[in-house]
């Protein structure tokens, strides 16, 4: 005869003692890490700058281009249109020389031809830093 005895069923049961440990591991790592953390911060103090006294150093040359192709260099009108004359009004309105900053103010309507004329006119007066000056449109895109 054969022996059928019904075995007690085993519940199954989750061994925490290896989570523990990989608990206190990844514990006792951020706690070093952390505490080693402030020895080797950096304290830095940032050097200040005044915003007002740099742009009065820095020398800007303001030229205007107007929708009939006439400039005026620092708000002085240049008698002709040529790139010599032009030139030359640059280099008198330079106040820092080649460091100057020349700021393009061209008219929308402008002729593209009077814009690179101002800029050919920067390079023989060996003026290389160059911007344009713009205004926001106030619904945010083009006209």
């Amino acid at each position: 005869m054969m022996n059928f005895r019904v075995r007690p069923k085993e519940e199954p049961e989750i061994n925490l003692i290896p989570f523990i440990d990989v608990l206190l591991v990844i514990l006792i790592f951020l706690m070093l890490s952390t505490t080693y953390s402030k020895f080797t911060e950096l304290q830095l103090k940032l050097p200040v700058a005044n915003v007002e006294a740099l742009r009065e150093v820095a020398s800007e040359v303001l030229v205007s281009v107007s929708s009939e192709g006439r400039y005026s260099v620092n708000k002085q009108v240049v008698s002709s249109s040529s790139v010599t004359d032009l030139t030359e009004a640059l280099q008198a309105g330079a106040k820092a020389g080649p460091q100057s900053v020349v700021i393009i103010h061209a008219d929308a309507n402008a002729r593209h031809q009077a814009v690179i004329s101002v800029m050919e006119a920067a390079r023989r007066a060996g003026l290389t830093q160059i911007t344009f000056a713009t205004v926001s449109s106030p619904q945010g895109g083009a006209p």
